[in-house]
């Protein structure tokens, strides 16, 4: 019995569409980090398969959001992602199956990044998942109002986000890896190590360039407290309450680091102690008008700091400023306990 030729071609068609998708995946299985992945990725699929448009939304809560969102520097991703709410993604997507539409094109919308400002015809979404929890979709979409149009088959983009999750998952779990060697598993800041790199190549380029540098080491009065009236997990909520008011005050140029427990060191470069002290105005200013609320308890965040400069007696290396801040910070708590 002979094929009948429409079947042929189909056949042809569906191999030619696998031998793309391998492509792209063995173009992407190496790369193991979001900004490159993302820009292959997207690259290749509209290469290979001419789609003129082509992005990723995330849903916010997910686990990578805050992964992404560390690298809100680059182009690249701020191009090629749209962050969402989880619950609009849902109400929008429903399950996990794909969707195409070709009619009312704005109630997609916030799936859509900001660089997405050409019309466009129709759209393909394919949910994608990361260790098998929903994270987002890849979305595809053209011109021409039939490309995506509903009731096509969608088994094809069913496998093209099986295998971006597939690949999602590596990088991930890469990029966790090395954020984790960098930075402090709680608060997300740099941990000590780091910050003692990074400490040694400023200190080096003060004293080479005959400039400023300021050192802030402070930490928690009654942490202890917190701990024991509310329980560690509300005292980690502390740290990182701390640590999110750092980094939300500070300078783009300024260092925050945790060193360990509830000590926290901030290093600002070119910067007088003036300017160093009117950052921990502005921090406790803050505590002042927001304090921490969390399980039934509200806790007034009070902190002890201490800072030290090049221009510090017995200030002639790096340990030197961390260690005079730090003495200067304990002088500091033992003047309030006296006044209390």
């Amino acid at each position: 019995m002979e094929i009948p030729r429409y079947l042929i071609d189909q056949l042809k068609k569906n191999e030619e569409i696998a031998r793309k998708f391998n492509e792209i995946e063995i173009s992407i299985l190496s790369i193991l980090n979001f900004e490159d992945f993302f820009e292959r990725l997207l690259f290749q699929i509209a290469d290979k398969f001419s789609i003129p448009y082509i992005w990723l939304s995330i849903i916010r809560e997910s686990s990578i959001c805050e992964q992404l969102r560390a690298r809100n520097e680059s182009a690249a991703l701020k191009s090629a992602i749209a962050f969402v709410a989880q619950e609009r993604f849902i109400f929008i997507i429903k399950d996990q199956k794909p969707v195409l539409s070709n009619r009312n094109l704005t109630f997609f919308k916030d799936l859509m990044p900001d660089s997405q400002t050409q019309p466009i015809g129709s759209l393909a979404i394919a949910p994608i998942t990361l260790d098998g929890k929903l994270v987002g979709s890849i979305n595809l979409a053209d011109v021409d109002i039939r490309r995506f149009e509903p009731g096509i088959d969608t088994s094809l983009l069913e496998q093209l986000a099986q295998k971006v999750s597939l690949c999602l998952s590596n990088v991930a779990a890469h990029e966790k890896l090395k954020f984790l060697a960098y930075h402090d598993p709680l608060t997300g800041l740099f941990n000590r190590g780091v910050f003692e790199r990074i400490l040694d190549r400023e200190f080096s380029r003060a004293k080479r360039y005959d400039s400023e540098l300021s050192l802030i080491f402070l930490d928690f009065d009654d942490f202890k407290t917190i701990n024991d009236t509310a329980g560690h997990s509300i005292g980690d909520e502390a740290l990182c309450f701390l640590a999110d008011t750092l980094g939300s005050l500070k300078r783009k140029q300024d260092i925050v680091a945790r060193l360990a427990g509830d000590e926290f060191v901030v290093l600002l470069p070119s910067t007088k102690k003036e300017r160093a002290e009117q950052l921990i105005k502005r921090v406790n200013e803050h505590f002042e008008t927001h304090p921490l609320i969390s399980g039934g308890y509200t806790f007034n965040i009070r902190i002890s700091h201490g800072i030290a400069s090049l221009s510090d007696k017995g200030v002639s290396n790096p340990p030197g400023l961390i260690k005079t801040a730090d003495s200067k910070m304990y002088q500091h708590k033992a003047a309030k306990k006296k006044r209390a």
